[in-house]
């Protein structure tokens, strides 16, 4: 993920401190120092997520011989989404009678051409959650699209929020503007729609998106 840094994390999932424990987890090449050295430094806020693998040659070694894609924007470059994300996660499986997968390669039916280079990434109970929550497999991949879903739309939440409250929010002048059409239609009510008063309340209604 070559567009997120640790600080995009602070207030969102992690605190700023808990944010600086998982950055100092790991070691960044930087420099030259003074004397034209590079040198290994604990991470820090600024820097951005440590790439899984040190060259292409090696990601493609790891992934019989495909190019792993940055996932930054993954779910807003795939038709689908994060659904479609979810369901690759979730369907590897053994291929039906009568397929055949050549070596190294993983059968999987919603990649297209079924047979998919990526070793199953995840499985029941391949990691613990700390608050005891069962580590399925559909609820890591769950997580893993819910997150990459905030990494390529920081605003995607928000942006849905907004969208709802506009929505809610006309619903009684249109409701409105609908009956009083009908009235105008109907012979003899057009002095009632000429002299009614209209007053209308308004609610705040809260969505929890979880």
């Amino acid at each position: 993920m070559e567009y997120l840094a640790f600080r995009n994390l602070v207030g969102v999932s992690h605190t700023e401190a808990e944010v600086k424990v998982l950055a100092e987890e790991i070691e960044v090449v930087d420099g030259p120092d003074e004397s034209g050295e590079m040198f290994t430094r604990p991470g820090k806020l600024s820097d951005y997520f440590p790439k899984p693998y040190p060259n292409p040659e090696a990601a493609r070694a790891a992934n019989g011989g495909a190019l792993p894609p940055d996932l930054s924007y993954i779910v807003n470059a795939r038709h689908g989404g994060e659904d479609y994300v979810f369901s690759l996660l979730t369907g590897y499986c053994e291929p039906p009678a009568g397929v055949e997968v050549r070596e190294g390669l993983y059968y999987n039916p919603y990649f297209p051409g079924q047979a998919i280079g990526m070793a199953p990434p995840i499985y029941n109970e391949v990691l613990e959650f700390e608050d005891g929550t069962p580590a399925t497999m559909s609820q890591v991949a769950k997580d893993v699209c819910t997150f990459l879903r905030w990494a390529a739309e920081p605003e995607h939440d928000q942006r849905k929020r907004m969208g709802l409250k506009v929505s809610w929010e006309g619903v009684p002048p249109s409701g409105v503007i609908e009956l009083a059409s009908e009235m105008y239609s109907q012979p003899g009510v057009y002095s009632l729609v000429q002299t009614v008063a209209g007053r209308f309340a308004t609610k705040q209604v809260y969505f929890n998106f979880r």
